[in-house]
């Protein structure tokens, strides 16, 4: 048997992540055992969307952070790990000044990523042994900043696009009508009537999978997402951090996200969404492993 511990550090436009992982080789197949996740809601995506900028009090939160990660992956005698960066900090005029900072202060080296290496990294968790041959899917990631989008088919990848509709934007009123006409064209265009299933990734999805208490390996329905985004609707945002034990960092983004899935459900009239909790980070951790 043979053993190492990695680490995966994504930073989104809402929150970053830490995620340490143990991959265990036995008899040559490689066992993934998530030992820690370490979540710090620095939204970034906030400024660097409406002012281009990230200002210096969230650079020194942004920093504190990353130090708290160094220390913890020092800790856990990290042997490999991979840090990206998303639309956040693509945007930011100052993103590749603070990850020279990141790295200067903490030894920490984070790459900003595209929209197709994004899509390529998640995609790392294996998202064709979760579906079947036979049926259509259309993969959702929708994060801060944008939404990556694969349209599998057959098994096999046929299209994937990213969009510049994220819950941050939405929050911000930076996401036109133009830009939902062209997701809905585009999907459309790509699934040509087919009849399609959704992947659903992101936090969002996670916590109302959470919140459902559904058998987490069957699918959720369209009418069940609809009616929770209703109920979600008719609570404020005060309410839904007290009566929905949602955190202040997620009470908000959640109507924007669950506006995304519902619209690409409704538009594909999609009957079902399956949520594995898959990310980013676990992407990463494949790929390192």
């Amino acid at each position: 048997m043979k053993t190492k511990k990695i680490a995966a550090i994504d930073i989104g436009s809402n929150g970053m992540r830490l995620l340490i992982n143990n991959v265990i080789e036995y008899q040559g197949i490689k066992y993934y055992k998530k030992v820690d996740i370490v979540r710090v809601p620095i939204r970034l995506g906030t400024e660097a969307f409406k002012e281009k900028n990230i200002s210096p009090k969230t650079s020194a939160r942004l920093l504190k952070a990353m130090h708290a990660y160094k220390h913890l992956m020092d800790a856990h005698e990290i042997e490999i790990y991979r840090g990206c960066a998303t639309s956040a900090m693509r945007e930011a005029q100052n993103g590749a000044e603070l990850i020279a900072r990141i790295k200067k202060e903490t030894g920490i080296k984070i790459e900003i990523i595209d929209g197709k290496e994004e899509a390529s990294i998640i995609y790392a968790n294996h998202i064709e042994n979760l579906i079947d041959d036979k049926r259509s899917y259309l993969y959702v990631d929708v994060g801060g900043g944008s939404t990556e989008i694969t349209f599998f088919k057959e098994g096999k990848i046929v299209n994937s696009k990213s969009f510049n509709i994220g819950t941050i934007r939405i929050l911000n009123d930076m996401v036109s009508t133009p830009m939902w006409d062209d997701l809905k064209l585009w999907l459309e265009e790509t699934i040509q009537g087919e009849n399609v299933e959704l992947i659903g990734s992101g936090g969002n999805i996670n916590k109302v999978s959470k919140i459902s208490r559904k058998d987490p390996n069957k699918p959720l329905s369209y009418d069940y997402l609809h009616s929770f985004f209703k109920m979600l609707l008719s609570h404020t945002y005060e309410e839904r951090i007290v009566f929905l034990d949602l955190n202040t960092d997620r009470a908000d983004v959640i109507i924007p996200a669950m506006t995304i899935y519902t619209s690409i459900m409704k538009w594909t009239r999609a009957k079902l969404i399956h949520v594995p909790k898959i990310g980013l980070a676990d992407g990463i951790i494949k790929q390192l492993g």
